[in-house]
């Protein structure tokens, strides 16, 4: 297992955003976590990657444990890779400089050997031509595969994607949904986070249905029905 979540929950204050979450996700394996908005998918996100802080329970990552309100080890950061909705590119760098960042800065890279990781990166995502564009002349698609490539280029144990899908038009929708089985043919393994459901069924193999804090899991598509107005999800 790259990755174990065992009994995790989390509070803010008094209210309970996460109880007792459990699931395990294989090594090459795509796990849709789905939920509406609220129900607490990117804070679960935040936690197994080191973003934020848990308050019961214990993760297990690359057969490391993890428990709750204990520092996040040092050496993960970097190798689990994150891709929020909003991408974080930062936008005074070009989309190669973003990606080669945290080649220079964690993996000590010389400048040469980062340019050449992050150009490679760019090409397998098929945008690099766009290498020295700056984020904001970029599609929204485009930057996506930026941050992909930004998070690749780390070799990352597990892939974290929180709503890949947002605010992207049908097309570009079938844009990312491509990408993401790209990484799946080279055995990426991938934690998907969308209320998308449609796009969860095309892309996992595993499922997870959040639902006011609490998990159920299935290895078949149809739990994704039981969420509560499923039909305007899809």
């Amino acid at each position: 297992m790259v990755l174990t979540v065992d009994q995790i929950s989390k509070y803010f204050g008094t209210l309970c955003v996460l109880k007792d979450i459990s699931f395990s996700i294989e090594n090459k394996t795509i796990f849709a976590l789905c939920g509406a908005s609220g129900s607490g998918k990117t804070t679960l996100i935040k936690i197994i990657s080191g973003l934020t802080r848990f308050d019961k329970g214990s993760l297990v990552i690359d057969g490391l444990t993890i428990k709750a309100n204990t520092p996040y080890p040092d050496h993960l950061y970097g190798k689990i890779g994150v891709i929020f909705q909003d991408h974080n590119l930062f936008p005074h760098m070009t989309a190669l400089e973003n990606i080669t960042l945290g080649l220079r800065m964690v993996r000590r890279l010389s400048s040469k050997d980062a340019t050449e990781r992050g150009m490679h990166e760019m090409g397998k995502m098929r945008i690099a031509d766009k290498s020295g564009q700056y984020p904001a002349s970029l599609s929204g698609g485009e930057r996506q595969r930026v941050a992909v490539a930004r998070a690749l280029a780390m070799d990352p144990l597990l892939l974290l994607l929180d709503e890949p899908t947002s605010s992207l038009d049908p097309l570009r929708i079938e844009d990312v949904l491509h990408t993401i089985q790209d990484l799946a043919t080279v055995g990426t393994t991938m934690l998907l986070v969308t209320h998308n459901l449609t796009f969860a069924k095309h892309t996992a193999q595993q499922f997870g249905v959040i639902t006011a804090g609490e998990c159920i899991i299935s290895d078949k598509p149809d739990i994704l029905d039981t969420l509560e107005g499923a039909s305007q999800l899809l």
